[in-house]
């Protein structure tokens, strides 16, 4: 059985990527890709993590994220069946980079042998 916080955080991940792809204008945001969320046990703060298509363009999606974060929070108050929205910090995930710097490794050291 899922605890409650893995629940809210599991449908917050769900709403903010349709979200993403059916409400938001920005078509930086329309390529980012959410990949985790955490929420506290109170359910007071969630931490929404994410990636996108374009490096470039990174520092400006990771702000513009968290300047929406209130339009999200609205949104989700319209979209889940839970009494308190938490506050929403957005983070860049950095797990698949770190994957892909791993793997490139791994292919340089096999061609070398």
């Amino acid at each position: 059985m899922k605890l409650k916080g893995e629940r809210v955080a599991s449908d917050m991940m769900k709403e903010i990527s349709k979200i993403l792809l059916t409400e938001v204008k920005d078509e930086d945001l329309k390529h980012v890709t959410i990949t985790y969320a955490t929420v506290t046990n109170d359910l007071s703060f969630a931490r929404v993590y994410f990636t996108t298509l374009d490096d470039n363009k990174r520092d400006k999606v990771i702000k513009d994220m968290n300047n929406a974060s209130s339009f999200f929070r609205t949104e989700l108050a319209n979209r889940l069946d839970i009494r308190h929205i938490p506050e929403i910090k957005f983070v860049y995930d950095e797990s698949i980079e770190y994957g892909k710097k791993i793997e490139d490794i791994i292919e340089q050291i096999n061609k070398e042998d």
